[in-house]
């Protein structure tokens, strides 16, 4: 099968506003390529990320990549990402250098290329993120090594937003909880929740390609037993109540999902919203409150912003 690959140039500022637009296009996940990542401040402190090259990151701005199949309707989805892309000046957002491009692949170039670029991430003192096929050394007897094959799935680890989901995770998941991860792509924050000491992880997403990667990063690390996945609208027709609730994805979508959380929440259980841009933190936020949620701390990494609320 041929695929296409949407590149599209642009501002950290409308960075979320444009991967909805590939979300209501259709698109399941983005690869968010951003310079800033060069600078973090506090990437020697665990080695987070390594051997990266600075050629492959844009000068300015960040580039945002989706992919699409290359099928008869292709061309109408590029020209309506276009219009909907150059539209969102009207709404106030700098859109940077405001370029799209479409470069035409294979399903292999797709699948192995990005191979290369996939390092082991130490996100915390205690997790690292390591891929399957390269080899990894435990620095300590307590670290928890996360085994991970994303292969067409989004969620390497990498991503700010996906950093701040494990931390909150490390922070609030404790032995015997019962964790649902909405939008669970790769399978990353559940394969952390469980390898935390969650007894029942409950892996939800309407991704087919999702999910039967969580499926088989469950597997990877000896947790298909605890790791429950199934193809679902976010929480839709989910029943019993958690501990807690993460869903890493975008701040529109999580502003939907507020108000169904609570009901599935135990008493004192917690809710981790990631995915947010900074910019959009103070909206997510209000939507919670209406929500009954009462309880807020955040972090923020770059320009992402991760909630943990409680009712």
């Amino acid at each position: 099968m041929k695929w296409a690959e949407i590149r599209i140039h642009t501002s950290a500022e409308a960075s979320e506003a444009v991967a909805n637009i590939f979300h209501e296009a259709g698109v399941n996940g983005v690869v968010i390529e951003d310079s800033a990542v060069l600078d973090r401040s506090w990437e020697d402190r665990f080695g987070e990320i390594y051997q990266l090259e600075p050629n492959d990151f844009p000068d300015e701005g960040v580039i945002i990549k989706a992919y699409l199949p290359d099928t008869p309707s292709l061309e109408d989805k590029i020209q309506a990402i276009q219009r909907e892309f150059l539209a969102l000046e009207e709404h106030g957002l700098s859109l940077g250098p405001k370029q799209l491009s479409v470069v035409k692949i294979s399903q292999a170039d797709w699948e192995n290329e990005w191979k290369k670029y996939y390092k082991p991430l130490a996100i915390t003192e205690r997790i690292t993120i390591k891929p399957l096929w390269e080899p990894y050394t435990r620095k300590h007897e307590k670290e928890l090594v996360i085994e991970m094959d994303p292969g067409m799935a989004f969620g390497t680890g990498s991503h700010p937003s996906t950093i701040l989901s494990i931390r909150a995770l490390e922070k609030h998941v404790q032995t015997g909880h019962e964790v649902v991860d909405i939008g669970c792509g790769s399978g990353i924050l559940s394969v952390v929740a469980a390898k935390l000491g969650a007894k029942k992880v409950l892996a939800l997403d309407l991704d087919e390609v999702a999910v039967e990667a969580t499926r088989q990063n469950a597997r990877l690390n000896h947790l298909a037993d605890r790791i429950e996945v199934r193809q679902n609208n976010l929480l839709d027709d989910v029943k019993g109540n958690y501990d807690v609730v993460v869903a890493n994805i975008i701040a529109e979508v999580i502003i939907r999902l507020a108000s169904a959380v609570p009901a599935r929440l135990k008493a004192g259980g917690c809710f981790i919203a990631s995915g947010i841009i900074a910019a959009k933190k103070e909206e997510v936020l209000v939507a919670l409150e209406q929500a009954g949620f009462r309880r807020f701390e955040d972090e923020r990494l770059d320009d992402w912003v991760a909630i943990c609320a409680r009712v």
